[in-house]
């Protein structure tokens, strides 16, 4: 398969992999034995559903990055550009000695430009040990920089093995106000909240995105509540506030999904612009 820069590439057809388990335990063993995490969790091959994989140069993570999109999401979220990687069975059935192949081809010019890897989705934690492998491998035997892009809904499955591999999170906190969150995602905003109290435990790097949706996500005192939060963590370097758009729907119709969005529209730049100030006025860094 050849991977084209900064274009998407499916890896193939559809494949229904199942149902996924619940959360593996965290197993330390793996760093005494030499084992992968997966290796020692599942004593088998290790295999996910996956999307596709991409080169792209920075929207996930520092650098020039491999980037594999991982199949299925707990999430529905309304204004979500990607509604194929949603459900598991949209992927393929992959190994991760396959996936670790074809980020081999990338290494040195990935390392020159000071990027890495970046496990993303759809959302990765719904597959946390395949997850963990690829994130422990391209650490460990590609020697890349690792970035793990979540919503944080799942992340109590986001074992302490599996979060020492991840140098970086790219985590997403989509309202403050409670409500709007269901609306947005369909799902309670809590579980990200308690996510992101853990990585800040860690001290783990994270890289915070809101997305700006007007008449949705937009009211002053919800960006102050996620500004607010994100400033008392202590280990949000970067906040990137991201104006909604309307790239995706020709998928959400291809789907034949209903995209509830249509008519709402971008943010203004001096919205996008008020928005970042609010994140600086708690000493973040807002891009």
């Amino acid at each position: 398969m050849t991977v084209l820069f900064g274009t998407t590439i499916p890896v193939g057809p559809a494949d229904d992999p199942g149902a996924v388990g619940p959360a593996v335990p965290c197993v330390d063993a793996a760093a005494s034995t030499g084992q992968t995490p997966a290796a020692a969790a599942t004593q088998r091959p290790s295999e996910g559903s996956v999307h596709s994989w991409d080169l792209s140069t920075g929207v996930d993570g520092p650098g020039t990055r491999f980037v594999t999109f991982l199949a299925g999401c707990p999430l529905a979220c309304l204004y979500c550009h990607n509604p194929d990687t949603m459900r598991m069975r949209n992927g393929r059935r992959t190994s991760a000695d396959d996936v670790i192949a074809e980020a081999r081809k990338y290494t040195r010019f990935i390392s020159a430009s000071g990027g890495g890897a970046t496990v993303s989705g759809g959302e990765p934690l719904l597959q946390p040990v395949f997850a963990g492998e690829l994130l422990h491998r391209m650490k460990h035997e590609l020697g890349l920089h690792t970035a793990l892009d979540t919503s944080g809904f799942l992340g109590a499955r986001a074992t302490d093995a599996l979060l020492r591999d991840v140098d970086l999170v790219l985590l997403d906190i989509k309202s403050w106000d409670r409500e709007t969150y269901r609306k947005v995602t369909g799902r309670p905003l809590e579980p990200t909240l308690d996510f992101a109290r853990r990585l800040a435990a860690l001290g783990k790097e994270v890289h915070l995105r809101f997305v700006l949706v007007p008449g949705l996500t937009d009211a002053r005192e919800n960006i102050e509540g996620v500004a607010a939060f994100a400033g008392g963590l202590g280990n949000v370097s970067r906040v990137d506030v991201l104006p909604f758009h309307k790239l995706g729907e020709s998928k959400w119709d291809a789907l034949d999904m209903r995209f509830t969005l249509h008519d709402t529209p971008s943010p203004t730049a001096g919205q996008v612009a008020a928005a970042k100030a609010v994140f600086a006025a708690q000493g973040l860094t807002a891009v």
